[in-house]
């Protein structure tokens, strides 16, 4: 396959992806620094195409669109809005406000296929988790990237980030820290 797909996905060190309305976390759970935001915008300044699943897409679109206020989004949220996307939905229609956003149904699993083949850009998708471990279990998913913030949100988490996904084995094949506390782990995933 030509292009690679990363599903890249934020996580408590409990495995939530997002808090609940009694969490007073705010955004990153309230841990990104500078040297995060910075990794993350030099990520997202490279060539590619977002993926994104429609209730993803619809979240963004809410807070990433052009009629949102943007006063206090960080960078790579602005660049990854001006990459150019598709997004995989059988019930959403256009117009977005969203540039550069394409939406295209059918089976994901051969959306994306198809998208690996003919690419010339890598493929990414920032959240998506229904969708991204559909195409983990089909083998489509070449590197999962997990940013692991240090909070534990046992009373306040929601959407456990691999709940409900196949058993996979990772093979680590990088990892960072960041700010001295955020870690970011890259792993190859194979169906077990």
């Amino acid at each position: 396959m030509r292009a690679t797909y990363t599903f890249d996905v934020f996580a408590t060190l409990d495995g939530y992806g997002s808090y609940g309305p009694e969490g007073d976390w705010g955004g990153y759970w309230g841990k990104q620094g500078p040297e995060l935001l910075q990794h993350r915008l030099a990520q997202y300044e490279q060539a590619q195409r977002m993926v994104f699943g429609a209730n993803t897409f619809r979240d963004f679109a809410r807070m990433l669109g052009s009629s949102a206020d943007l006063s206090d989004v960080d960078a790579w949220g602005l660049r990854m809005r001006d990459l150019p996307a598709t997004v995989l939905s059988t019930t959403l229609a256009g117009p977005f406000d969203w540039p550069n956003a394409t939406v295209v149904s059918g089976d994901p699993v051969e959306v994306v296929g198809r998208l690996k083949q003919e690419s010339d850009l890598p493929l990414r998708s920032h959240g998506s988790l229904t969708l991204n471990w559909a195409l983990m279990a089909a083998g489509l998913v070449d590197v999962v990237q997990v940013t692991v913030f240090p909070v534990i949100s046992g009373r306040s988490g929601v959407d456990r980030i691999f709940e409900g996904a196949a058993d996979f084995d990772l093979e680590l094949i990088g990892s960072r820290t960041l700010d001295g506390r955020t870690q970011e782990l890259l792993y190859r995933p194979s169906l077990h």
